[in-house]
Formats: C-alpha cells, sequence, structure tokens
C-alpha cells in the first residue's frame, strides 16, 4: 500500500519541486517507513514506503538501475521464481538477488521487454516508469485492479498516483463533478464506469490496462482480459483437488512473504481454507510466527461469530471480533467526515476508519473473496453444452455425481424458486428512483441506463456464463478501493489470493457439476483441514427486514441539502419511509448529500522536516 505520485510536463517546464514534496507528505498515511523524491527538471517522482515483505526491506523508491528509467510503484509481484529466471534469460546478467525489491523486479523487466513486460508479470500493483532516453511515461495496473490507479492529464501535465485525494490537491487539477458517475451512484449504489471516477478531471486507469504518454499523446491499452478456457476434463477426480491444492499453496504463498498476517475470516468456508493454508504455509517457512483472526459480526448474521470461533479454535488462533453495526450513530449526518467519492455505506466510515487506525497489530490481510463468483454453478449451460456436443458420458455422469453428493437433482432449486413465483407476489424488485433531477434524467438518458443494466454486461462464457460475468463487475473495483487505505486512511495491506488470476482460470474451467455445486471442490479439498461444522455449512440469507429497518434509523433526521444536491435529486420526491426501496434510495441521497457537503479540498499537509536521502541504484 505504499503511495506514489507522479508528475510530467510533457511542455517541458521545470516542475515544482516544493509542489511535489507537498503530495507525497499527504501520502505519508500509506507509508510510514520512509518517504523520498526524485526530480528532473520537468519530471518527479515521490514514495512513501509501506514494509508488507521481507524483501521490501531492500525496497528504496524512486528507483533507477541505468540513470536512464525511473520507477515510483505499489506493486507485489508473484510467481517471483519464475520472472526472476526469465530475466536472467533475457540478458539481465547483474540480477544476483532473487529476493530484490519488487519494485526492482517490475523495472528489469520493463529494461528487458519494454511496455510488453506487463504480459509478463503476476500480482498486484500500480506503477509508473519515466524512459528518459525515449521521452516517455509508461504506466500499468494489475489484471483485477486490486491496486488503484488514478490520472488526471491537465494541457500537457499528467498527474499520477494510487490515492485519489492525493490528485485532488494538485492546483491544476479541477473539482468539477462527473454527472455520470453522481448518477450511477444513486442508480446502482455505484460507478458503472471502470475508467472514471466522481470527478469530471481524474480517471481511473481500468484493471488490466496500460498507458504510454508522450509529446505525441496518450495511447491506453487492455494487456489483459479473464480467458475463456476449455473445460478441465480428468479422469481421476483427485486431480481436480490435487490442481486446487497446489494452486492455492503457491497463491497464498504469494501473499505472505512475512512472518505475520491476520485472516479476514467470516464463520465461512472460504476465509477458512485461507487461515488454514497460511497457517500451514508459516509453519514451514518460519521457526516464529503470528496468523491471527479477525471476524466482523452484526445484527443480520448472529451466526457468524460462532462459525468463526469454531474454525479458529480448530487452528488454535487467536480471534478479534468487530460488530461494525454496534453503536451507530444515527446523527452521522452532523457528523464532519470525508470519503474519496460518494460511499453506500458513508455512514459507517467514522467509525471503520478508527477501528482500522487503532488496529496496528498486523500490515497483511487475507480476505477471502472470489469463490463465490468463481464457483457460481452454472449447470443449466454447462449441460446444455454437453448435449450440445454430443458428450452424452460426461452428461449422465455429471448429472450421477451430483445426485451422489448432495442426493438431489441440481435444478431441484430452480424448480422450487420458479413454484414460488407462480403461486406467490414476486419479491418486490428495485424500482427506478423516482426522485432523480428530471434535467439529469433527460441529458444522460437515465431510465434507458436502467432498464438496459441487466442485459448490459455481454455473457459470451460458453460453460460459465454467470460465473464469468460476475468477475467483470466494476463492484470488484469497488470492493477492492472501499478497503484500500485510500480510503481507510489506516495502515495495512488487503490481498485476495483467490483474485489470483491462475486461481481464476482454473475456477473457471472446472466443470459446474460436481465441483463448482455448493463449493464441493473447497470442501473435499479442506476436509481434514477445517472443522465439520464449517465444511457442511449452508450459505446464510440475511433478513432483509432488519436491514431495512437499521437503514431507517439512518435516516430520521431532516435532511439538510447541499448547495447543489438539487442537481443530482429532487428532494421533494423522495419515497416516503416504509415504502418499497425507500430506505436504499434515501440512504444513497443522504450519502451523496454529506459527500458534497465534506468533499472539498483540505488543506495540505505540512511537508516533512529532513527528507530522506533518495537512493539511486545506478550501474
Amino acid at each position: 500500500m505504499s503511495g506514489i505520485i507522479g508528475v510530467v510536463q510533457f511542455d517541458g517546464q521545470p516542475l515544482d519541486r516544493g509542489l511535489l514534496q507537498q503530495l507525497t507528505n499527504f501520502l505519508a498515511f500509506r507509508g510510514p517507513d520512509a518517504q523520498r523524491i526524485w526530480t528532473n527538471h520537468n519530471v518527479g517522482f515521490g514514495h512513501t514506503l509501506f514494509k508488507t515483505t521481507d524483501e521490501s526491506e531492500r525496497d528504496c523508491q524512486p528507483l533507477t538501475l541505468d540513470g536512464k528509467a525511473w520507477i515510483v510503484a505499489d506493486g507485489r509481484i508473484d510467481a517471483r521464481e519464475d520472472l526472476f529466471t526469465a530475466l536472467k534469460a533475457a540478458g539481465e546478467a547483474d540480477l544476483e538477488r532473487s529476493d530484490c525489491a519488487d519494485a526492482e523486479l517490475i523495472l528489469r523487466a520493463y529494461r528487458c521487454w519494454g511496455p510488453n513486460c506487463v504480459e509478463r508479470l503476476l500480482g498486484d500493483f500500480a506503477f509508473g516508469i519515466w524512459d528518459n532516453s525515449r521521452q516517455q511515461l509508461f504506466c500499468a495496473r494489475d489484471h483485477m485492479g486490486v491496486k488503484p490507479f488514478y490520472y488526471a492529464q491537465v494541457g500537457s501535465s499528467v498527474i499520477f498516483s494510487n490515492t485519489l485525494d492525493c490528485i485532488r490537491r494538485h492546483p491544476l487539477v479541477s473539482d468539477g463533478l462527473n454527472d455520470s458517475a453522481i448518477a450511477d451512484f444513486l442508480l446502482f449504489g455505484f460507478n458503472q464506469n471502470s475508467a472514471t471516477t466522481a470527478f469530471a478531471g481524474i480517471q481511473r486507469m481500468p484493471p488490466g490496462h496500460c498507458a504510454l504518454w508522450s509529446r505525441s499523446g496518450l495511447q491506453l491499452n487492455r494487456y489483459w482480459s479473464i480467458p475463456i478456457d476449455e473445460p478441465l476434463f480428468y479422469r481421476r477426480s483427485r486431480d481436480y483437488i490435487d490442481q486446487f491444492d497446489e494452486l492455492l499453496r503457491k497463491c497464498v504463498a504469494d501473499r505472505l512473504r512475512r512472518n505475520q498476517v491476520w485472516v479476514f475470516m467470516s464463520g465461512g468456508l472460504d476465509s477458512a481454507a485461507l487461515a488454514a493454508t497460511a497457517q500451514e504455509l508459516m509453519g514451514r517457512q518460519y521457526a516464529q510466527f503470528d496468523i491471527r483472526a479477525l471476524t466482523k459480526i452484526d445484527s443480520f448474521l448472529p451466526e457468524e461469530a460462532r462459525y468463526a470461533q469454531t474454525t479458529a479454535d480448530y487452528l488454535r488462533l487467536p480471534i478479534i471480533y468487530h460488530n461494525w453495526t454496534d453503536g451507530t450513530d444515527p446523527s452521522w449526518e452532523q457528523v464532519s467526515f470525508s470519503t474519496p467519492e460518494p460511499a453506500e455505506h458513508a455512514w459507517v466510515s467514522p467509525a471503520e476508519n478508527k477501528f482500522w487506525r487503532g488496529l496496528a497489530c498486523s500490515r497483511v490481510f487475507l480476505y477471502g473473496e472470489g469463490p463465490d463468483n468463481a464457483l457460481h454453478c452454472d449447470w443449466a449451460p454447462y449441460l446444455s453444452r454437453l448435449l450440445s456436443q454430443r458428450k452424452y458420458g460426461l452428461f449422465a455422469r455429471s448429472v450421477f455425481s451430483a445426485l451422489i453428493s448432495e442426493r438431489r437433482p441440481p435444478f431441484c432449486g430452480r424448480l422450487s424458486r420458479t413454484f414460488s413465483r407462480l403461486f406467490f407476489h414476486k419479491a418486490a424488485q428495485t424500482a427506478y428512483p423516482e426522485c432523480l433531477n428530471r434535467e439529469l434524467e433527460s441529458r444522460l438518458r437515465l431510465r434507458e441506463t436502467w432498464n438496459e443494466t441487466p442485459s448490459a454486461q455481454t455473457i459470451v462464457h460458453p460453460w460459465r456464463p454467470r460465473a464469468y460475468a460476475s468477475l467483470l463487475s466494476p463492484l470488484w473495483q469497488t470492493t477492492f478501493e472501499a478497503l484500500d487505505a485510500g480510503a481507510t486512511k489506516a495502515p495495512y495491506e488487503m490481498r485476495y489470493p483467490f483474485v489470483d488470476i491462475r486461481m481464476l482460470r482454473f475456477l473457471l474451467s472446472l466443470p459446474a457439476l460436481p465441483w463448482c455445486r455448493s463449493k464441493r471442490l473447497l470442501r473435499i479439498a479442506m476436509t481434514g483441514r477445517l472443522p465439520k461444522p464449517i465444511l457442511h455449512r449452508k450459505k446464510t440469507g440475511i433478513d432483509q427486514h432488519l436491514v431495512f429497518k437499521y437503514i431507517e434509523r439512518l435516516c430520521r433526521l431532516p435532511l439538510k441539502p447541499a448547495i447543489d444536491l438539487h442537481v443530482y435529486v429532487n428532494t421533494d420526491r423522495l419515497p416516503q419511509a416504509g415504502s418499497p426501496n425507500a430506505s436504499e434510495i434515501n440512504l444513497r441521497v443522504r450519502s451523496l448529500n454529506h459527500w458534497l457537503q465534506h468533499s472539498r479540498p483540505s488543506q495540505h499537509n505540512a511537508p516533512r522536516q529532513n527528507e530522506e536521502i533518495l537512493c539511486d541504484r545506478s550501474v
């Protein structure tokens, strides 16, 4: 989670070193271990270091190897031994240490393969490289967008950072809002465009993209998208388990690389699998290590704590409980706080951020997000595909295995839901919010957007369409950024082993039956490594009535509109409490209203004294 900032003025005007220092100072919360800047006439980079791996002890940025190219990066490179071997084969003869810092590996990859280096990198990263000989800026963001990357291009100047609020502090960057992003928030709860932010002058680099700036302009290219692989048909069931086991260990090991880690552990199977795997790996590598669990609880899922405790007892892990809904302040709208962009759960931000800042026990957390999406059981298209390809033996074996594993046909649940819809009123669907400003609605064609949303994602995967489509959602970006230090201002880094692209490709290649049904793959793989109540636990739903009552409590105060709320909302048409979807839209409006009142730039942090000497690795 190290902080990065870069400024390039392609008109050749000298850079304001004092301004770069101020922007870097602002990023001190991201990197308390070291702070450095580098300038070269019209180019400047700033970096604040946060040590989260054993190799980061040798990290020293901004970094150069030859005085020709400089890098500033927030990144963790995985499969390091493979990359190290490839670099040596490509001519990096002076690469002596396989445990060198991640930024050095990226810079060496760029030196070997230029912008195509991103095709050789695995991991989570956001970086910028200034190539002085070519007078160009090359930047990239990781495949799934775990690391944030924002940029603004104002005239001939380019400003980039992994922190939105940092870019906003540059005097050239406008505070004008992006109406489309604000409208998306009101309609869906998050921005549907992965290339934009809530500010018209600040863009996001989409996941899996890289950018090349020069005097001739910007080239933005996609270097990766989730591939569509053929299903894996193994003769032995054990082969699926063994391959998953090997992958899980690799993905977790790449995200450890130190002797201390916490697991963001719910009472479910996914995070428990990460905890068990991390404990095994750390026990092999370190004589002494520290692994603990953190469980968030609330009144909506009262059994979560009991299941989490069962796992913690089985693995003998210390566990901390955090009730994120406890003590919620109904007068949260009167509290002064800010979020980088409008946030659907803004009301909980002050308490959450205070909790995370006070939890100084670990720098790295593992998060179990991923299997719910990648193991979605697309049994119908899978079986249909088998029939269309006349693979009758596989069809019969798949259905038979599903019957044996759960003693009911895979389509039983769908039939029961269809039956219910025929005889009972359909559950209230989210209605279009009629309170939106009519001019905004007409100008942005919001009703058309609303109606097109269910079919907006082109489902192209022939075997696993829903699983594949769910991994393309911009909601992933929102989720990653909500837990990033740019939002929490807390000194920790969240890592997602199941979102590793090697793992995702494997999970998407699994036959839906039997391996995806009820996460059968994980349940078998973790047998003997997790307690039986966790292995056999069924998915638990949330009592929506309790949620709506809770939200209504957060919307009791009279709304005091911000001066520009009317641009987006007609407050006279806000839905009345108790009407369908009233709680959801009212909370979004209030969250937006609070953000409009508190989103203006604050004063820059005071510059640090005694700036550290720049580390130059010139050869």
